[in-house]
């Protein structure tokens, strides 16, 4: 671990987003069943670095096969949004 890690909004400044990746993958004895892992990390886009560095290690030391990978991310810096409500109920 390196001695001087920068902080979250550090990185964010830099441009980093939290990143969510969906991984679906199968067991080599069972191929016909999917199973999904969810990995989030803050990371840069389009290029995701450290997801591509995550699914490198995955080939190289985990037994199961990837099927796919689905990416979405979140702008961590930004306004507050508010929403009025239409509606209101009561319960008594």
């Amino acid at each position: 671990m390196a001695a001087m890690q920068e902080s979250a909004l550090a990185l964010q400044l830099k441009g980093y987003r939290l990143a969510t990746a969906e991984i679906t993958y199968h067991m080599p004895d069972h191929p016909g069943l999917l199973q999904s892992f969810l990995w989030q990390h803050l990371d840069l886009a389009p290029e995701y670095p450290r997801l591509h560095q995550f699914l490198d290690y995955w080939r190289q030391h985990i037994e199961a096969v990837l099927h796919s990978v689905k990416v979405g991310r979140v702008e961590l810096i930004s306004p507050a949004r508010v929403k009025h409500a239409r509606a209101a109920f009561l319960l008594h």
